[in-house]
């Protein structure tokens, strides 16, 4: 069981960078893999990345790919999205959320998620 709280998102210019963050709280961090999701209003909740419990495979999707890095601090207990080129396609309300199985296997459902953090990408 973990409870996941995420922050950092806001309202930025195309071109820009944020950098969102998830910190857990509950069971030992290290045992979760961890992913990042997304959904635009209107639109189906959708994959944007994932993240190993030891931080050394990670998965992107195709919009993600170049543009944004997914990282964790298993001693702070935190999962991190550096988001960089943002462009407006990319607005949408930011979830994190933790699976005890394989990151590779995130189609699979993920177990826990957080209530989401927004973001804004203006033109």
């Amino acid at each position: 069981q973990v409870q996941l709280a995420e922050s950092g998102g806001g309202l930025v210019q195309a071109g820009g960078s944020l950098r969102l963050s998830c910190a857990s709280s509950g069971r030992t961090f290290s045992i979760y893999a961890m992913g990042w999701f997304r959904q635009a209003p209107g639109k189906e909740r959708e994959f944007v990345s994932a993240i190993s419990q030891n931080g050394v495979s990670t998965y992107y999707s195709d919009s993600a790919k170049g543009r944004f890095t997914i990282s964790r601090d298993n001693v702070q207990a935190t999962v991190y999205l550096q988001m960089n080129n943002l462009k407006p396609e990319d607005t949408a309300d930011y979830y994190c959320a933790a699976r005890v199985g394989s990151a590779a296997n995130w189609k699979a459902g993920m177990d826990y998620w957080g209530k989401g953090t927004m973001v804004t990408v203006s033109s």
